[in-house]
């Protein structure tokens, strides 16, 4: 019986591998040809031939597809950016979630996906419709902003119902969590190799105009006078680079947390990625990635310790992952260190001379409350703060819809996420915002409480802890967090995937056969209620 069932499972698989294997050999080869300066009218075509093969794949499987699909969403910049900012790569992972969401859509018609009910879907939903009608706002100058501005808050809410069907047993979270980890040590260590040999790496030798900001930005240490480069590795901002790093920083003390309390597979892959993403951040020249992740790594340990199984005796492999992640964290930030001292001391004497509660140029008080505060109060000096100018009008990327149009650069922007709201939709913006945010929050923190004393529960606690960071912390600094496309499709992702994760059933033992564990896991999705 075990065999039959196995043996498609692996055949699936391997196809599954196969067509990764495919995908990143192509990955590969266009980004040597982007690097080498290949023609750009040959780049466009090798990647319009690797977007049909990724279609082709999504519509014939839309799990192995989303994963193909993820790829693309973390390294088109790299292709965007060596090709002068082109805009059709920018749309193209729209174009592959969107058939995601069509093929996904199709399997639940013929069964073979489960979904739920959200129970913040009405909250949320009076937030929709508020950005709905103020597409209509007359402040607004075209409906090509409320379009954008619907795009980057709700295109990705859907992927809240792919985690949630694409999570089906432990191997898949298990498979989630290595791709994850992998990709993000990639982009970790490209990081890090360019912070040692300068922005030319990975860089072309003349960017877009709107990202040559971006994409060379230098930083000065106020006091010593050090210039530090800040390197974007795969991305076309060191900004998103830094975000992404707070991001894989969380799911990485996650997974070391899972896999020690649960399973042998993958602990290598996860040790090896924490070292090399704790020497990414350090190298990153970005303030919010250090402190966030010192705050994040606190509070993680805390939640283990909360969390700790004591009655099964698995207290002390938490502590062990504790203790195996600081670790890992300082060989990491060691090997930098020691062997690249050059590239490590400018941007020490950056964070210390702006971070230290005791230097005399420390930004820390101002950046973390009075600078947030005074953008927010800000946005009360424009005339039609009570009903805003309209969806999208504060937005990010608003700057290519003005060159669209042929508009002047606009001046309704304020660097606060709530500040933006008020800009955009008046002040009912920010009210609907903490009502559907607070009750996505209760929610899921109900779901990490039932969890707790699970092998489980470290995934659930940084997806909560990721949630709750972007939609309120993340929100006073500005709106860039979330409207983010990497930030923002792994926020929903990763919220359905923590409701998903109760219906795979109680702790089983290893000698527990992946078919009864499927079994079991599917009697857990019909007593929770799952369709």
């Amino acid at each position: 019986m075990l065999d039959k069932i196995s043996l498609p499972v692996s055949r699936r698989h391997l196809h599954g591998l196969a067509m990764a294997a495919g995908v990143l050999g192509a990955i590969w080869v266009l980004t040597s040809w982007i690097v080498v300066g290949t023609p750009t009218e040959l780049v466009m075509l090798g990647l319009g031939l690797l977007g049909g093969a990724i279609l082709l794949n999504i519509l014939n499987d839309w799990r192995s597809g989303f994963y193909l699909s993820l790829v693309w969403l973390l390294f088109e910049d790299l292709a965007r950016k060596y090709l002068s900012n082109n805009m059709y790569i920018y749309f193209g992972k729209d174009v592959l979630i969107g058939m995601t969401y069509l093929s996904f859509f199709l399997a639940l018609r013929r069964r073979q996906a489960e979904t739920f009910r959200p129970p913040f879907l009405f909250p949320l939903s009076l937030f929709f419709w508020l950005a709905v009608g103020q597409m209509f706002n007359p402040g607004s100058p075209s409906l090509l902003y409320g379009l954008l501005g619907l795009k980057l808050y709700f295109y990705y809410v859907p992927l809240m119902f792919v985690g949630y069907a694409l999570i089906r047993s432990e191997r898949d979270l298990h498979r989630l969590l290595v791709v994850n980890l992998v990709m993000a040590s990639v982009i970790a260590l490209l990081g890090v190799v360019q912070a040692i040999e300068g922005p030319t790496f990975l860089n072309p030798q003349v960017l877009a105009p709107e990202l040559t900001t971006l994409g060379r930005l230098t930083r000065v240490a106020p006091i010593s006078g050090s210039l530090v480069t800040i390197p974007t590795s795969v991305f076309v901002s060191g900004g998103r680079f830094g975000w992404y790093m707070v991001l894989t920083w969380l799911l990485g003390l996650g997974s070391v947390g899972y896999f020690l309390l649960h399973t042998r597979r993958g602990r290598k892959t996860a040790f090896v990625s924490i070292a090399v993403m704790a020497a990414g951040i350090l190298v990153s020249g970005s303030r919010s990635a250090v402190v966030w992740a010192l705050c994040n790594t606190i509070v993680m340990a805390a939640g283990f310790l909360w969390s700790a199984p004591w009655k099964w005796g698995q207290a002390n492999r938490l502590l062990k992952a504790i203790r195996r992640t600081l670790l890992l964290a300082g060989l990491g930030v060691a090997v930098v260190v020691w062997y690249f001292p050059t590239a490590v001391g400018p941007r020490w004497d950056f964070y210390s001379e702006t971070l230290s509660p005791v230097s005399p140029s420390s930004e820390l008080a101002w950046r973390s409350w009075g600078y947030p505060v005074q953008n927010f109060l800000l946005a009360f000096e424009n005339p039609l703060w009570p009903y805003g100018y309209g969806t999208g009008t504060s937005s990010l990327g608003v700057q290519y819809v003005r060159r669209l149009l042929g508009e002047p650069p606009g001046k309704m922007g304020v660097e606060s996420g709530f500040g933006a709201l008020v800009v955009e939709m008046g002040i009912l913006g920010p009210s609907l915002w903490l009502v559907w945010s607070g009750s996505l929050l209760l929610t899921t923190w109900r779901v990490v409480r039932r969890l707790k004393g699970t092998a489980y529960l470290p995934v659930a606690l940084c997806i909560f802890w990721f949630a709750f960071l972007v939609l309120l912390p993340f929100m006073c600094i500005g709106m860039q967090p979330y409207q983010n496309f990497v930030m923002n499709a792994y926020l929903w992702l990763l919220v359905g995937i923590l409701f998903r994760l109760p219906t795979l059933g109680t702790q089983f033992p290893h000698h527990v056969s992946v078919a009864e564990h499927d079994l079991a896991s599917r009697h857990a999705i019909a007593f929770t209620g799952g369709k």
